[in-house]
């Protein structure tokens, strides 16, 4: 009897013992399972990412992939980060934290407007496997119960509930973990995903903002800290908050596409273009870097959203010379990755769209087609807007009012799409764009007044929402636009102080410049005349350009420098 119960004891040691090294060896065959990013880190120049430091309860061997996923990520650099986190995973696949890390990078950008479903099955079941593990402390759990909120529901919850969730659940881990440095970084950036694009009042973003603000002074070479700076102020009335700190970003991750890229949001918005032009050719040189090594026939979004930005500076400099080359450079892309991501079929229309409206080349614009790439187009509504609001400008000021009623059509049936899938804000933008057809097909047809009304709607509109991170600036502002409206029926008082109202929020827009300096000729103010004129000649200084509206400067100097007005 005694042999049979030692016998028992034996027996049961041995499958307690069996138990647990079948439930260590459950998270390895169900990582194995997982649709999950793997391979060599692929990083062009010196890889310097940033200084960020993560207490690990992993294996300290791990540690420094951990942190450099960690950098990674708070440059957007997802598909490193997630391989990064990946490699962790299958060394030690009990490391509670990265199982968060890979979410977080499968996540793909918070700060979207919406989330891929595919990204989110995929990051939803990752998560089942990490919610088998024991956390080894309070805030693994915390952390993983927090990125969970991103994946949980996310079938019937849209991206905006599922966001102000996380935000809650990131402000009680601010609260409870005081000092933490990632925990505070992270809640500031689920403030700023939260934030409504119509709140002029920029209230979470200065409050995210000042967050970053007082952890920068103690952590000056953190990525995060410095991306999400800029990100909170890339707004006209608060831009010149960030401009120091966009200087130090690129430096900070030299080895970011998107990290030398960012700065020029804030370049952007206070009218630097030289520095914007050098922040895009770099980004676009390190993102053709990074694309030669994963798929050498296709183009990276980085490099493409790099590029819309390239060409909205070289075009308010009047160098129409260098945006055409940039564009002849998209002309030739034919393959994209990734193949669904929204920037890049942003760019790739607005481009093409830029250059025909900012040079006022109506019969272009009324050619512009979708670009041939393997993007599906069919799910870029708000770009595909674009499109045609600038073929309807351009059918308007070619007196063709009847094709311009078509594009209108197609413009309110995409408005409706995107009423149809809940997106208030891209609805509202293509909203904008109607009421500006609405007004220049008046005027096409000889209304005038009517013209103005919509205009102006069109105009008040645009004046209440801000836009969004993705495009360097509207298509052709709204005041920019009323104001263009003004001079061609004559009534220049109007014009002027419209086109001064656009520059405040643009400032040196060549064209904004040139229409402010057009409206005072007319009003016969020549000291007026003479000042924006010679603004637009400084600001094109050091361009061989050969925009007529240069040369037409140049003569009204010459003729009026003598002016007893002056």
């Amino acid at each position: 009897m005694a042999h049979y119960s030692k016998l028992l004891l034996v027996l049961s040691i041995f499958l307690f013992f069996s138990s647990c090294e079948n439930k260590k060896s459950t998270p390895i065959q169900s990582i194995a399972e997982l649709d999950l990013n793997r391979g060599d880190l692929l990083l062009c120049g010196d890889p310097n990412f940033g200084n960020v430091s993560f207490a690990l309860s992993c294996r300290y061997d791990l540690r420094e992939t951990f942190n450099l996923g960690l950098s990674l990520i708070h440059s957007f650099e997802y598909a490193e980060a997630e391989k990064a986190f990946v490699s962790i995973l299958d060394e030690d696949p009990e490391c509670l934290m990265a199982y968060w890390g890979t979410a977080m990078s499968i996540l793909n950008h918070p700060l979207s407007l919406k989330q891929n479903p595919e990204s989110l099955k995929r990051g939803e079941a990752l998560l089942k496997v990490a919610h088998t593990l024991t956390p080894n402390n309070d805030r693994e759990k915390d952390y993983i119960d927090a990125v969970s909120i991103y994946f949980k529901g996310w079938q019937t919850l849209d991206t905006q509930t599922r966001k102000l969730k996380y935000e809650s659940k990131m402000e009680e881990l601010y609260n409870k973990y005081t000092g933490d440095v990632e925990t505070a970084v992270f809640y500031s950036l689920a403030i700023l995903a939260t934030a409504d694009l119509n709140d002029k009042t920029y209230s979470k973003q200065k409050k995210s903002g000042e967050i970053l603000e007082k952890l920068f002074e103690k952590n000056p070479n953190h990525p995060g800290i410095a991306h999400y700076i800029i990100h909170n102020y890339d707004s006209p009335e608060l831009a010149h908050l960030a401009l120091n700190t966009a200087r130090k970003y690129s430096v900070i991750a030299p080895a970011s596409a998107h990290a030398q890229h960012m700065p020029s949001h804030i370049f952007t918005r206070l009218g630097l273009w030289d520095e914007s032009i050098k922040s895009n050719i770099d980004s676009a040189n390190s993102a053709v870097c990074y694309a030669e090594s994963v798929n050498p026939n296709a183009s990276w979004v980085s490099e493409i959203h790099a590029l819309d930005y390239l060409v909205y500076a070289y075009l308010q400099l009047g160098d129409n010379t260098k945006a055409q080359l940039e564009m002849d450079k998209m002309k030739m892309i034919k393959e994209v990755f990734p193949s669904d991501h929204f920037a890049t079929a942003y760019a790739l229309i607005a481009v093409p769209s830029r250059l025909a409206v900012e040079n006022k080349n109506w019969e272009l614009a009324t050619k512009l087609e979708l670009p041939k790439t393997n993007l599906d187009w069919d799910k870029a509504t708000w770009p595909k807007a674009i499109l045609h609001f600038s073929r309807a400008l351009g059918f308007t000021n070619t007196g063709d009012s009847s094709s311009a009623q078509k594009e209108l059509e197609i413009l309110v049936s995409l408005r409706d799409r995107l009423n149809d899938a809940e997106n208030s804000y891209e609805s509202g933008q293509v909203t904008i764009q109607i009421e500006a057809i609405k007004g220049w097909i008046e005027y096409s047809k000889g209304n005038s007044d009517k013209a103005i009304e919509y205009m102006k709607l069109a105009s008040n509109l645009e004046n209440k929402t801000s836009k969004a991170a993705v495009t360097p600036g509207e298509i052709i502002p709204a005041d920019e636009l009323l104001a263009d409206l003004y001079l061609v029926l004559n009534r220049p008082e109007e014009a002027l102080k419209a086109y001064e109202l656009n520059l405040k929020g643009h400032p040196f827009r060549f064209n904004g410049i040139y229409g402010a300096a057009k409206a005072a000729q007319q009003l016969n103010d020549t000291k007026l005349a003479i000042y924006y004129f010679e603004k637009l000649i400084k600001l094109s200084k050091d361009v061989n350009s050969s925009r007529a509206e240069l040369l037409e400067a140049k003569d009204y100097l010459d003729n009026n420098s003598n002016s007893t007005n002056v």
